[in-house]
């Protein structure tokens, strides 16, 4: 027995852990909302893309064009118009020029034309105010002078020499040129930037209407499959949720089966035997045999030995009041169960426990059951205490014996074979989510304490 000390501290072996939420039911309303909120996301994708995609094609269109158009008035019109005089700077010949710019050239495709020198003077601009002044060349303007090419771009007109430009952009064209005598020129000319956003809206309009009737043709094909599949998954959920309560409630008859067979079979036997017994016995006294009297009084006990045993068996395998009077009920059949065999068992169950789910109630009877087997096979003889208490929080199970004790390093680092109980117990609790708690050490008794969740376990307890 244990002795006065103080009892030994807790440990808690398995900790408590949030109940895993049930898989909510696939729903087919939500998963066609996922679907539309899918084709949405899709569709501003392909819209923000699709605008990028357009601007960019509407700019490489325009500026081919622009530099196609700005080739054609060069080799048309520019060119039988520049002079050495023009390329010198002279007034009379920028006059001259500016009437056939202004002509033949300036119309509402071209709104700017310019001539430069080499070192970045302009020699003619359509803006009076602008000629004679120099600026440094872009490096495209020199690189079109270096290597003899037509060059188009965007401008942001963020430039000096665009000072006088209004607007945000607009598309410039460089090209060399060269006097009579050899002078080498740059010609430029600008372009409105208004037809590329037209243009861009144009092909935008294109790819979102290709891309929008292509997802929603998509849809329309994809839907029935979808449907098809959506009812073909429910219906195998429906079907997996019957097998596993057809699973149980098949071990649930099986146990009562065997009990029932044992009740009615072996059980009914051995109490027949016994009474056998004991007439055998009564009838050897009669014939003045002492000798034979007490062997067979002998087998009689042996027999209701054996019955007492296989009622407890009945007990563990199927502890029927556990399902018709309630868990309080179950615990006196358990406690009465480990009085027959050595160990004081006393209860202290004065909470209500009716409002406990089957859930709650079927762990705190197998925890209960599973440490006064231990106590019996451990402790005996001893006293075991058995009480459960509730909070807002949990409802708590203690079981304490007043017996040896033992280290609790075994059950920290269990060895190979042996301590199968508290491995038991371990599972039991883990699988339930609960807090499963030890005190106990060499000459202190042992304590088993086990705190389960208020809200229903989403665990079932075989």
């Amino acid at each position: 027995m244990a002795s006065d000390t103080a009892p030994a501290s807790w440990e808690v072996l398995v900790a408590a852990r949030p109940a895993q939420p049930a898989t909510p039911r696939l729903s087919t309303r939500a998963v066609l909302a996922r679907l539309i909120a899918g084709l949405a996301a899709v569709v501003v994708a392909v819209a923000v893309l699709a605008g990028f995609a357009a601007q960019w094609l509407a700019e490489r269109e325009a500026v081919n064009d622009a530099a196609q158009v700005t080739n054609v008035l060069a080799e048309a019109v520019v060119r039988p118009m520049l002079s050495d005089a023009l390329a010198a700077g002279e007034p009379a010949a920028v006059e001259s020029f500016d009437a056939i710019v202004r002509a033949q050239i300036l119309r509402d495709d071209v709104i700017r034309v310019k001539v430069w020198s080499p070192d970045g003077r302009v020699l003619y601009a359509d803006d009076p105010r602008l000629i004679g002044r120099t600026f440094a060349l872009e490096d495209a303007q020199r690189k079109a002078l270096s290597t003899p090419s037509t060059r188009a771009a965007v401008s942001d007109l963020s430039e000096d020499e665009n000072e006088f430009e209004s607007g945000a952009r607009l598309l410039e064209v460089y090209r060399p040129m060269w006097s009579p005598n050899g002078q080498q020129v740059l010609f430029e000319a600008y372009y409105p930037y208004e037809p590329v956003a037209a243009r861009s809206a144009e092909l935008w309009r294109g790819f979102a209407g290709v891309t929008t009737s292509s997802l929603l043709l998509l849809v329309v094909l994809t839907a029935p499959i979808v449907w098809t599949l959506l009812r073909q998954l429910r219906g195998a959920e429906s079907r997996r949720a019957e097998l596993l309560e057809r699973a149980v409630e098949a071990s649930d008859a099986e146990r009562r089966r065997i009990a029932g067979t044992l009740h009615d079979g072996p059980v009914q036997e051995l109490v027949a035997t016994s009474y056998g017994a004991e007439s055998a016995a009564v009838e050897a006294d009669r014939r003045g045999e002492p000798d034979a009297a007490t062997r067979m009084r002998e087998v009689a006990a042996a027999v209701r030995g054996n019955v007492r045993v296989l009622r407890s068996l009945l007990v563990d395998i199927y502890p029927e009041s556990l399902g018709t009077a309630g868990l309080a009920s179950a615990l006196h059949d358990l406690a009465a169960t480990a009085r027959s065999r050595g160990v004081a068992v006393a209860l202290d169950v004065h909470t209500p426990l009716d409002d406990l789910t089957e859930t709650q109630e079927r762990l705190l009877y197998r925890v209960a059951q599973e440490a006064l087997r231990n106590a019996v096979a451990h402790a005996a003889p001893c006293a075991v205490t058995i009480s459960i208490i509730r909070d807002a929080d949990a409802v708590e199970l203690c079981v304490g014996d007043d017996g040896p004790g033992f280290d609790r390093a075994v059950v920290r680092h269990p060895p190979v074979e042996g301590h199968l109980g508290t491995r038991v117990l371990r599972d039991l609790a883990a699988d339930a989510g609960a807090q499963l708690a030890l005190a106990t050490a060499p000459g202190r008794g042992t304590r088993w304490r086990l705190r389960v969740p208020a809200r229903e376990s989403q665990q079932e307890i075989a």
